[in-house]
């Protein structure tokens, strides 16, 4: 049934791909159904102790993206194996990108502002996938010729031109056009280009003794974020929940 799908459906060796993507998503909003639905007392789901300790969802999705990996590297990336252990990594991935925020402040932030995160986080690595998927290639390799992929000198400029688009964009503080320009060239391309947000690492490098440059920075900024800030956060507050005005603390002597 694999090589049925992979011929008919999506581009050849492109299904274990658009499996984990599929259970990636899934499981994402089936998670944070439940948890919305914990969080305002419905429905006949609870946390999950062991023994006095709150099991996070993210220990689950740690073994299962790590079951997932391991299976999917071992297996080819064709018949039932290569989608099963696809699925599974996908659902890992889902569980663990959920609390995301949760592993990168190693505290319970995940109805906190600071939990804003992990939807940022889902939404770019499935934009991202999704673009793969598309035909996109990692630093415009797609964009080449046959003739240039035959070039071995012609594809490793290209690429490492892309990976330093991508690098001065991320030093500009513009993180995700630097993701997405891993995937898109030219988006890396107006993030290198534009001027660098106030805290950079090149604001703070390139703009100590330029203060008109600095001064246009902290105001482009701030426009931006005035902007954007708002419809952003509506929309992660549509996805994951709004969060509380006072983070609540669960019971126990630390974060688990």
């Amino acid at each position: 049934m694999g090589h049925w799908l992979d011929r008919n459906i999506v581009e050849p060796g492109k299904l274990p791909l658009l499996l984990a993507l599929a259970a990636f998503v899934l499981t994402f909003l089936a998670t944070r159904l439940v948890t919305r639905l914990i969080r305002a007392g419905k429905g006949p789901f609870g946390n999950v102790k062991a023994g006095g300790l709150h099991i996070h969802h993210v220990v689950p999705g740690v073994v299962l993206t790590v079951f997932g990996g391991f299976g999917a590297v071992a297996s080819s990336r064709h018949g039932f194996g290569a989608a099963a252990f696809a699925v599974v990594f996908g659902t890992g991935a889902g569980l663990l990108l959920d609390e995301f925020a949760l592993v990168l402040h190693l505290d319970d932030v995940y109805w906190s502002e600071a939990g804003r995160k992990s939807v940022e986080v889902v939404v770019v690595t499935a934009a991202l996938v999704g673009l793969l998927l598309s035909g996109f290639a990692p630093f415009g390799v797609n964009d080449m010729s046959e003739a240039e992929l035959q070039d071995r000198g012609t594809v490793i400029a290209n690429v490492a031109f892309n990976f330093l688009l991508s690098l001065v964009a991320l030093s500009k503080g513009k993180g995700r056009m630097a993701l997405f320009g891993v995937i898109v060239p030219f988006v890396a391309l107006v993030g290198a280009v534009r001027l660098a947000r106030p805290g950079s690492y090149w604001a703070r490098r390139f703009y100590r003794r330029r203060p008109r440059a600095l001064a246009r920075a902290r105001l482009r900024a701030d426009r931006h974020d005035r902007r954007w800030s708002r419809p952003r956060h509506a929309l992660q507050d549509w996805i994951g929940g709004k969060p509380d005005a006072r983070p609540v603390r669960l019971p126990g002597p630390g974060p688990e």
